[in-house]
């Protein structure tokens, strides 16, 4: 009877290993069908993938700024497919890239604070061809390294749409430290489980944004990619750095048009408070809580909407503050 029984166990866990193994297999060769969106940009001797869409009329001709999307922790350019294919529907021109080691982009030298992703995103601002100033799109973790940006290149905004954004003055509490917390412990386990392969059947779950069959394609492939979950780690470790380097690079400017907008109900909490600050501290806010979306689905094809109405509010607001030309 014994011997049944552990014959029946053994098999089972064969059963289990050869269909993981298929599964995987299935899933990385399916990750690799699909060819990346965009160009590879040479930012001095590394190259980041950038991905423009829209109507290519330079601000300096009289066009509309750029919409530049900087995406949150653990992805990158795919996050922002659905809110591109918006923009480019009401004439406008985005970019949106992966950060070094992210997406389809070389690796970068650590740490990835936000010194170093500021300073290769001034780099790729500018190997790109893309005129400023720009409209700056930031989801969640994105907003400390535009605040850096915005804060230490002045010249170069237009003004700012905060998706769920994180700010300094977040970091700095103690609930959020305990977060970051967390967030580490997570992102180190799934560096492990990625460079193992671990994560490789949860490729058909990768998109839980509800993106467009390109961007779908490319979150998946980033989702089982164990040098993705590195890279990520290796952000999430610098966090607090970055949010100091954000705070120390100073406050946004007041004229500068701020849109915040936050997925979920309106709820009264601390960090709502924080968060909204920004939009409250300009002279052009605007603040708005999209109830049905989460902290993903806000950038996706149903509620994607609602970025595309921030980045509409900035453009209109600007225009409004610039005194007419004499």
């Amino acid at each position: 009877m014994l011997r049944v029984f552990l014959f029946s166990v053994l098999a089972a866990v064969v059963v289990v290993i050869v269909a993981y193994g298929t599964v995987a297999v299935a899933a990385e060769v399916i990750s690799r069908t699909y060819k990346p969106r965009g160009e590879f940009v040479d930012i001095g001797g590394r190259k980041l993938r950038l991905v423009c869409e829209g109507p290519e009329a330079a601000q300096s001709e009289g066009g509309r700024p750029v919409i530049w999307l900087e995406s949150g922790a653990f992805s990158g350019a795919a996050d922002f497919a659905a809110i591109q294919q918006k923009l480019t529907a009401k004439g406008h021109r985005s970019c949106a890239y992966d950060r070094a080691g992210m997406g389809y982009s070389d690796k970068g030298p650590k740490p990835r604070d936000g010194d170093a992703i500021v300073g290769d995103l001034k780099a790729l601002m500018a190997a790109s061809g893309e005129p400023g100033p720009y409209v700056l799109v930031g989801h969640s973790m994105a907003g400390l390294y535009l605040r850096q940006f915005a804060a230490q290149n002045p010249d170069q905004v237009v003004g700012l749409v905060l998706l769920d954004a994180v700010t300094p003055e977040m970091i700095q509490q103690r609930q959020a430290g305990q977060f970051a917390k967390r967030m580490r412990d997570i992102s180190h386990l799934g560096a492990i489980a990625g460079t193992i392969g671990l994560t490789k059947p949860f490729y058909w779950w990768g998109d839980r944004i509800g993106l467009p069959p390109q961007g779908k394609a490319e979150k998946r492939r980033g989702v089982i990619s164990g040098r993705q979950s590195r890279a990520a780690y290796v952000e999430v470790q610098s966090w607090s750095a970055a949010a100091q380097q954000a705070a120390a690079a100073g406050p946004l400017k007041p004229e500068w048009p701020v849109a915040v907008i936050t997925a979920g109900p309106d709820r009264p909490s601390p960090w709502t408070v924080v968060r909204q600050a920004p939009a409250k501290g300009s002279r052009y806010g605007m603040i708005e809580a999209i109830p049905g979306a989460d902290h993903r689905t806000m950038l996706g094809l149903k509620y994607g909407d609602r970025a595309v109405a921030g980045v509409e509010h900035v453009l209109s607001s600007a225009a409004k503050a610039v005194p007419p030309t004499l």
